[in-house]
């Protein structure tokens, strides 16, 4: 009798628990979003997972006669909303829900005539009321990373593929082709085959709640490959799935119009799951289903999960890890400015083609004065506008400066009082205003990038290479053109040369202030590249091109990705094409592709300093959420690389007379490049900075000496003679 009595109460008390469970999640699921924690709601109830209205429980509402007729015509004549994301990050419109789509430029937009949809769906804007979550309520969720590699190639999976250079692991949203079409790094994901059982998938690897999917078509200079419209679907075990709907109706997101513009698809309402599926439904007509894509997505908490927790990015560093817009970025300087008015000043360089000022802020502890024997350093930032973490890396830094050196960090303290230090965060502040317009991921690859008027600051220099390089070639003529400071070309200097207004600013800065070492931060990359940034070859495109200095140069890179968290880790995923891994995350210019009129060349031949181009991340303008660890990332390079200023030879050149020596040309033996003091002439001589390297046998810069010598053969324009002297320092 006992036993009978186990047997039935066991049964009972699993469905009087099941019971409870259900009442449980149905008053969960009457609070806001904000209240509620997904992860337990997990545990309670798997069918709020999915958050779909079921259709009896949907509001009744009346459907206005102009949207009923709206609906009714021709899909074609339909013009949904252009979409023009808030300024700062991206946010839903507040209007109803309806798709999502970036504003297309004039003349960019893909001829939709040509599309041909090759299924019978019907596309809908997804306008059921009742499936809308209030603008109070809403999250705005980042990206989960796919641009950025924090989803690995692990993570991602398709249906087909049209072969290995085209797998999932390359629908990344930006990335960017090879130069070679048919090679192992290509410019999309593409099935292998055209119809409507395709699809890629996201392993978020823990519960997410996605609200968005961002797509584009494929990276190709041959090829127009563009998804037009696609189903979104979700499951938690990677089996059961269950598409995105619109009250009964399964949802079709229009898809892109060409291929390099991304666009903007909400779901209806926040999705909890872990894997998310996208199911192309039509295409571009002589195309193939081809696309890259991002997905906005909030991680739930996951106290059970140790490995997320562990891996999980922080920083200690009080600063403002947000996107300043140029407003907001010059009321920072001034902050900056408030809290450490003796160790910094703002001053500007010139103006954009807009007419906004191109501020930098010098770091010092005698602000606005040359000293001698204190180097001039240098960060330039936001050359190409939409090269944005860059900039953000700088308005960091100037903050984290100020902040260490008032708490008396000795390292900080010592490198302020021993060097002048100068940060130009946007270089370009035109281009940047049109990608903080549109926000982190929607500016595809390059708006934004040029100036205003579309010239490419960072390739607008004299092209100095050619007029050195063809002297050394006619040996007979070789004197007319030095190998150091070589003068600007008088064509370079007219009014109707393409040069910016921009250009012009950094030119002046660069001659007034006798910088020594130099850093511009650009994006897209994770590599360190340095001088010559031109071949010397006709004809070729690629091929490694020394400088005189290469040993230094390359000791310079080093120094920068060495200490950076990720350049130099042979574990990590390639940005996009290149392996930079066989030179410890850097790269000879040159040998990466042909440039000539680099910012880096010309600094080497026309003045003393030497500039490297440091590529600080792979996506140029990463979410808000991202700067927390990729300042992280930088912090250590960004320091360690302004040390180096003080490694070398340095001096002051007198006469017998103890005044200085203007225009002192300094040589120094086995290096077929000179510097020159300080062309002013001022009288008490000019700090001159010489990196010479020791260590030839195996190219690289003792790390710790004692004492370094040399000898120099200084030329003296006032007594017209070679002087040789042995430096120690």
């Amino acid at each position: 009798m006992v036993r009978a009595r186990g047997a039935w109460a066991s049964p009972l008390v699993v469905v009087l628990w099941i019971l409870s469970l259900t009442f449980i999640g149905e008053g969960a699921q009457g609070r806001t979003l904000e209240d509620q924690d997904y992860y337990i709601q997990e545990i309670l109830n798997r069918g709020h997972y999915y958050a779909f209205p079921e259709p009896e429980e949907e509001t009744a509402t009346e459907e206005p006669r102009e949207e009923m007729e709206e609906r009714g015509r021709p899909e074609e004549k339909r013009q949904p909303p252009k979409f023009k994301p808030a300024k700062k990050e991206l946010k839903p419109k507040k209007t109803k829900k309806e798709k999502l789509m970036l504003e297309t430029p004039p003349g960019k937009n893909g001829n939709k005539k040509s599309e041909k949809n090759r299924s019978h769906d019907k596309v809908s804007n997804g306008d059921n009321e009742s499936q809308i979550v209030s603008e109070d309520v809403r999250e705005s969720c980042p990206p989960l990373g796919l641009e950025t590699l924090k989803i690995t190639d692990f993570q991602l999976h398709a249906s087909t593929v049209k072969r290995y250079g085209l797998g999932a692991h390359r629908g990344r949203l930006n990335i960017q082709a090879g130069i070679n079409e048919n090679d192992f790094y290509d410019g999309a994901w593409c099935a292998g085959r055209n119809d409507l059982h395709q699809w890629i998938e996201v392993d978020a690897r823990r519960l997410t709640k996605f609200t968005g999917v961002i797509t584009q078509g494929r990276n190709s200079l041959w090829l127009s490959d563009w998804v037009t419209s696609y189903k979104v679907m979700v499951s938690n075990d990677s089996h059961t799935w269950i598409t995105v709907k619109n009250g009964s109706g399964d949802v079709i997101f229009e898809g892109n119009s060409e291929k390099e513009i991304p666009v903007l698809n909400e779901l209806p309402v926040p999705v909890v799951a872990r894997y998310i599926r996208i199911n192309p439904r039509s295409w571009f007509d002589n195309g193939s289903i081809c696309l890259r894509l991002e997905i906005l997505g909030c991680p739930l908490p996951d106290p059970n999960n140790y490995y997320h927790r562990r891996n999980e990015m922080t920083t200690t560093d009080d600063l403002d890890f947000k996107h300043h817009n140029y407003k907001e970025m010059r009321q920072l300087m001034k902050i900056v400015n408030e809290m450490c008015p003796n160790i910094t000043r703002i001053y500007n360089i010139g103006k954009s083609h807009q007419g906004l000022k191109l501020y930098a802020v010098e770091i010092s502890d005698n602000p606005g004065e040359h000293e001698v024997g204190e180097p001039e350093f240098r960060y330039i930032a936001g050359a190409h506008g939409n090269e944005v973490l860059g900039r953000e890396l700088m308005l960091l830094l100037m903050q984290f400066l100020c902040q260490e050196y008032r708490a008396g960090n000795t390292r900080i303290v010592r490198l302020i009082e021993d060097t002048r230090i100068h940060l130009l965060p946007s270089a370009n502040p035109d281009g940047y205003e049109k990608a903080y317009e549109v926000g982190s991921e929607l500016g595809g690859w390059s708006l934004g990038r040029w100036t205003h008027d579309g010239i490419d600051i960072n390739n607008n220099f004299p092209d100095l290479n050619t007029l050195l390089w063809e002297a050394e070639d006619r040996r007979n003529f070789a004197r007319k053109v030095p190998n150091h400071y070589i003068p600007i070309p008088e064509w370079f200097l007219s009014e109707n040369a393409t040069v910016a207004v921009e250009t012009r600013a950094i030119i002046a800065w660069m001659e007034k202030i006798p910088f020594v070492l130099g850093g511009n931060l650009q994006g897209g990359e994770l590599v360190v590249a340095y001088p010559y940034d031109m071949v010397r070859s006709l004809w070729k495109t690629q091929e490694q091109t020394p400088t005189p200095d290469d040993h230094v140069f390359r000791w310079l890179a080093y120094s920068y990705a060495s200490t950076h968290r990720l350049m130099t880790d042979a574990r990590r995923r390639v940005c996009h094409t290149e392996d930079f891994q066989k030179e410890d995350g850097t790269v000879n210019g040159a040998s990466w592709h042909t440039v000539a009129g680099s910012l880096n060349d010309f600094s080497y031949l026309h003045t003393n300093c030497f500039e490297l181009s440091i590529y600080v991340g792979c996506d140029k303008y990463p979410h808000e959420s991202d700067l927390p660890e990729e300042w992280e990332n930088n912090r250590e390079s960004l320091i360690v690389f302004m040390e180096q200023v003080h490694r070398g030879i340095k001096g002051i050149v007198r006469d017998t007379h103890g005044k200085g020596i203007p225009n002192a040309i300094i040589s120094v033996e086995g290096v077929n490049h000179d510097i020159r003091t300080d062309r002013k002439g001022r009288e008490d001589g000019r700090f001159i900075n010489r990196f010479i390297d020791h260590q030839l046998q195996n190219n690289i810069w003792a790390r710790k000496f004692t004492c370094i010598c040399a000898t120099v053969c200084i030329f003296s324009q006032i007594t017209n003679m070679y002087v040789s002297h042995t430096v120690c320092a």
